[in-house]
C-alpha cells in the first residue's frame, strides 16, 4: 500500500510538472506570513495589556492664568478679608463618592461651599478643573498644593494664595481647591479647610453695589 501511495504522489508531481515547485514555494511563503502575523498580533495584545493607563494632567500652571487682581464689577470676593480674584477651581469626589455631580449641577455645587460663590465664579471666570476621585481629604489637599504650585514659599510675599478642603453636597463628601490673586503681595499662602463650617470664615462674598 505504501508503494501505491508513493506512486500516486510521483504521478501527481509529474502531472503538475514545473508548477509544483511554484505552488510549494508560495504555499510556504503564505504559511510563514500567517504565522508571523499571528505572533505579531499576540505580542501587541500582551503589550496593550501591560501598558498602564495614562494619568490625567492635574497641573494648574499659574503662567496660564491672568495675572490680574479682583475684577471691578460683579460680586466682591474676599479671602480672609483680603479682596481677591478667583483664578482657578478644582473639584473632585472624595472617599466613597466616586463621581462628581454632572456639569449641569455646577451652580448647586458651588453654592454648597459658600452662598454666592456661583455668582463670583460667573464674574471672575476662573479655570475650572474636575479631578478624579480622591481617597482622602488630606491626600487631595497635598496633591492640590503640589499641582497648583504657587511662587516663592507657598505664595507668601506674592499676590498668589490658595485654599483646599472638604465640603458636602446633599450629604456627599466632596473636595475643592481654589487659587486666588490679590492686587498686592500678601502672606496668606496656602491654607487647608478641614470642616464645612470653616468656609464661611475663609470666604466672604458681597455684592459689588450694596
Amino acid at each position: 500500500m505504501g508503494n501505491d501511495l508513493g506512486q500516486k504522489l510521483d504521478q501527481l508531481e509529474e502531472a503538475l510538472g514545473p508548477s509544483a515547485d511554484v505552488l510549494i514555494r508560495y504555499g510556504l511563503i503564505a504559511l510563514v506570513a500567517i504565522v508571523t502575523l499571528y505572533v505579531v498580533v499576540k505580542l501587541l495584545r500582551r503589550r496593550r495589556r501591560r501598558l498602564p493607563e495614562a494619568e490625567p494632567d492635574l497641573t494648574i500652571d499659574l503662567a496660564t492664568l491672568p495675572a490680574i487682581g479682583p475684577p471691578p464689577g460683579g460680586p466682591r470676593l474676599s479671602y480672609y478679608n483680603v479682596p481677591v480674584r478667583l483664578a482657578a477651581v478644582v473639584l473632585a469626589p472624595a472617599g466613597r463618592v466616586r463621581h462628581l455631580p454632572p456639569v449641569g449641577q455646577l451652580h448647586e455645587l458651588l453654592e454648597s461651599i459658600v452662598p454666592g460663590l456661583a455668582a463670583a465664579v460667573a464674574a471672575h471666570k476662573p479655570t475650572i478643573r474636575r479631578w478624579p476621585a480622591q481617597l482622602s481629604v488630606r491626600g487631595f489637599v497635598q496633591q492640590f498644593f503640589i499641582h497648583a504650585r504657587l511662587p516663592g514659599q507657598g505664595g507668601k510675599g506674592t499676590p498668589w494664595c490658595s485654599v483646599a478642603g472638604t465640603f458636602k453636597m446633599e450629604g456627599q463628601a466632596l473636595v475643592v481647591g481654589m487659587v486666588f490673586r490679590a492686587d498686592a503681595a500678601t502672606n496668606l499662602g496656602q491654607r487647608a479647610v478641614e470642616q464645612q463650617a470653616q468656609w464661611l470664615d475663609v470666604l466672604r462674598i458681597k455684592d459689588a453695589n450694596p
